[in-house]
């Protein structure tokens, strides 16, 4: 797992902006919150009402998905 409840919300979209759609779609526009900075992903979700394990979820597996498209096309 790549991305863990604990990390930073930028952290997390600076490392991997293909996340900011699935922050987007779960109704998280936070990458652009000052709070974003100190704010985890757990307390974030939390904070909109969102499960933060599926939230976890989806973002691991488009960064996943993102991932095996950049192994696939570079062969």
């Amino acid at each position: 797992m790549k991305i863990t409840k604990d990390m930073n919300i930028i952290e997390v979209v600076q490392k991997y902006p293909e996340t900011i759609e699935v922050f987007m779609y779960a109704g998280m526009g936070c990458f652009g919150c000052h709070v974003a900075q100190f704010e985890t992903v757990e307390e974030g979700a939390r904070a909109h009402g969102i499960d933060v394990d599926a939230l976890v979820d989806a973002l691991n597996e488009i960064v996943d998905a993102v991932e095996a498209e950049e192994v696939a096309t570079a062969k």
